[in-house]
């Protein structure tokens, strides 16, 4: 689980840390073992085709990642973190513990499955305590809770009114943002009502979005850097309406990088509501300059892709 790996190396804890999967974070993939694979890996495809493989993957009892049995033995684990929150982003408890079963002894195995904001705190604590060091992480969640304190601080200052807001996890099909997401948007200084709050994702009509023609679109697709959605954009541009959507008409629509909303550790989401803050109230917050290129107006996206 990616998060999980981001979350161990931000605690300083990463020397525990021997398999991880081949999607976590750049650091530990140089120095880890990966243990969890990915059938589809180096292949680009469009969202429509990547929803399309899934859907029939699914439909049929499959998945598209798998546990490497060889190096899982030879790291012969006592703890592994799973997860249960998407069977679409990475692999699940059940697949992991077929595999974890086989071994000549059996670890621990940990589902890390947060369903909104303070749940993935939490998460920060759990992965903490199995690895005994319990005050790591209750260091950690508390710094970064004084940073989303401050955000809160400054709304209430200056008395921020909330913006109507739409972050889509997915856009061809649509997809509206679930779980802690929604959580991040309010922290933020913003309310979006088309989305799923500590629930899953799921497709939404472009009739209700023209219906509610949000102040503000954001767009992070999961698994999605700036550059790989702007090549997808092509898919919200063609749609009737596009143009004449608030959002577009007042140049508020933002692209994103998806660790800060799809991926959840405790850190990248707390980067996340900085990163909002700065999209949805420009007049009041600005980015902090190391998270400054985690997102780019529309606009400045056509012409960071050509």
């Amino acid at each position: 689980m990616p998060a999980v790996t981001q979350m161990i190396y931000d605690m300083g804890l990463q020397d525990y840390l021997n398999g991880v999967t081949f999607e976590c974070p750049a650091v530990a993939l140089a120095e880890k073992q990966v243990a969890v694979r990915y059938k589809l890996e180096g292949q680009t495809l469009t969202s429509e085709e990547i929803n399309t493989i899934f859907s029939r993957t699914k439909a049929e009892g499959g998945t598209l990642y798998y546990v490497d049995e060889t190096v899982l033995e030879q790291i012969a684990p006592e703890i592994i973190f799973t997860q249960d929150v998407c069977d679409v982003c990475q692999i699940d408890t059940e697949c992991v513990a077929t595999s974890a079963y086989k071994l000549p002894h059996i670890p621990e195995l940990i589902s890390i499955t947060p369903n909104s904001l303070e749940d993935v705190f939490d998460n920060a604590l759990t992965i903490a305590n199995a690895l005994g060091k319990e005050e790591v992480g209750i260091n950690y969640v508390k710094t970064l809770k004084e940073r989303t304190y401050n955000i809160i601080d400054l709304q209430r200052a200056k008395r921020i009114q909330p913006k109507s807001v739409l972050l889509l996890e997915w856009i061809d099909p649509l997809f509206n943002c679930g779980h802690w997401i929604p959580h991040q948007i309010a922290y933020a200084g913003g309310i979006d009502l088309l989305s799923h709050p500590s629930g899953d994702s799921i497709v939404i009509s472009w009739d209700n979005i023209v219906k509610y023609d949000p102040e503000v679109l954001i767009i992070a697709p999961c698994g999605y850097d700036i550059k790989r959605t702007v090549k997808d954009m092509r898919f919200l541009e063609k749609r009737p309406e596009w143009s004449d959507l608030k959002a577009v008409k007042s140049n508020r629509v933002f692209i994103s990088d998806f660790d800060m909303f799809t991926q959840s550790s405790a850190g990248t989401l707390v980067n996340g509501i900085e990163c909002l803050s700065a999209m949805i109230h420009p007049e009041f917050y600005k980015a902090p300059e190391h998270l400054a290129s985690k997102f780019l107006n529309y606009k400045d996206a056509l012409v960071f892709d050509s």
